[in-house]
């Protein structure tokens, strides 16, 4: 897709529905040539109004730096080929009513993808990543990647077969993992937590879906929808670290999604923060991950109760009970997860920083640790000037992230 193109959506497609291995449904999307054409004007209005919410024309030609004029002829197409809509009018001062433009969610779906040690998540979204129907498939023990590839297709088979409305308006795939990701090539460099070096995630999934896939680390894919459509929509400067199997942390400077020079920005959670400390799943010891992710918590727990400790769930009851190990477990752990955030606070100044994943639910109890840790070291006001907000994301959200990536290529959203 050509830098600057509005959603390039063929004149017509097909689905082949049928039986695939193991009895899933198996559902391949046919797509002609692409068909709709349009010019980075207005994929730079469709992506203002999607990004940044409803717009009358007169704001989005301040916004965008652009005449009344060439506003105007950019939207009516978009108008007329049902990708925007207008909603409504307001008053404008000693003028007519300016009428508001809005993304027609409904126009297309995306297909968002979650690859986790435990289980592969798939979401069907619409435009504005809502989320119409979900899937969820467990992943065995010792899976190879090719295996959980082919879960992660049957998963968004299921959504495909189930919705028969969804053939002529797919727009495509996102895919968010753990670890460093090669976005260019849609390959896997490197996970700790799924176990996997060099493994081509974009090529195999396009092939079984026919559909273009992106890939990125699933914390990109979280900050995208927070930028988007959450917590962090009014910030220029947004960091989202994710606590849970693992701590990640993706970054928005200066409006743009930063991933760095080999799209490694942000791997918080292989900060050494211990260095005779734990072993980590990267191969060092002492990183943050090693001594404040979930396997760390548990291990704390079990070691200082005598009593093994199994899950996060497990951690939470015994806290709420008052065991004083679960209550020390969770205090180190945010300590630890605030000397982090400051030093985050210290080198990127963020505006605002959005913490969540699926240890959030433990909030209460590593929560004042942590602020208390990212207030004490955080150098001059880095950490007062940043606002801390704080909420778990189950894996309908971290497939919705994936899903946001999707649009984010298709509309080549720069934010």
């Amino acid at each position: 897709m050509s830098a600057g193109s509005v959603p390039r959506v063929p004149p017509t497609a097909s689905a082949t529905a049928g039986t695939g291995e193991n009895g899933f449904p198996r559902v391949v999307v046919e797509r002609e040539v692409p068909g709709v054409v349009a010019d980075d004007t207005r994929a730079a209005i469709f992506a203002e109004v999607l990004t940044a919410g409803p717009a009358s024309r007169t704001e989005l030609a301040r916004r965008l730096g652009l005449s009344q004029s060439t506003v105007t002829r950019a939207v009516n197409p978009l108008i007329e080929t049902g990708y925007l809509r207008e909603i409504g009018a307001r008053a404008s001062e000693g003028g007519r009513p300016q009428r508001i433009l809005a993304v027609a969610r409904d126009r297309h779906l995306v297909l968002g993808v979650k690859l986790a040690p435990q289980s592969v998540t798939a979401v069907l979204t619409d435009l504005e990543a809502t989320i119409v129907s979900r899937s969820r498939l467990p992943v065995a023990a010792g899976a190879e990647p090719e295996d959980v590839l082919t879960l992660a297709a049957q998963a968004a088979a299921f959504l495909l077969a189930a919705d028969h409305r969804s053939a002529d308006r797919l727009l495509g795939a996102g895919v968010g993992l753990g670890g460093h990701v090669d976005s260019r090539t849609g390959r896997c460099v490197r996970s700790g937590v799924l176990g996997w070096e060099d493994v081509d995630v974009a090529g195999p999934l396009s092939a079984k879906l026919g559909l273009p896939v992106v890939v990125n680390n699933d914390a990109n894919a979280l900050l995208v929808a927070e930028r988007w459509f959450g917590a962090g929509r009014d910030s220029e400067s947004l960091a989202v670290v994710t606590v849970g199997a693992g701590i990640g942390c993706g970054l928005l400077i200066g409006g743009g999604l930063y991933a760095g020079s080999g799209g490694l920005a942000g791997e918080l959670g292989h900060v050494p923060v211990q260095p005779d400390g734990p072993p980590c799943s990267c191969g060092n010891r002492g990183c943050l991950e090693s001594v404040a992710a979930d396997p760390a918590i548990l291990r704390a727990i079990s070691e200082a109760s005598g009593v093994p400790c199994a899950s996060i769930s497990e951690a939470l009851a015994r806290a709420a009970t008052g065991e004083s190990a679960a209550l020390e477990a969770f205090a180190v752990m945010g300590e630890a997860l605030g000397r982090a955030l400051a030093t985050l606070c210290n080198l990127v100044n963020p505006q605002k920083i959005v913490l969540t994943g699926e240890s959030l639910r433990a909030y209460e109890y590593f929560g004042p640790a942590c602020r208390a840790a990212m207030a004490a070291h955080g150098f001059s006001t880095a950490a007062a000037d940043c606002e801390l907000v704080a909420h778990p994301a189950d894996d309908d959200v971290w497939a919705r992230g994936a899903a946001c990536l999707a649009i984010r290529e298709a509309v080549q959203a720069t934010r």
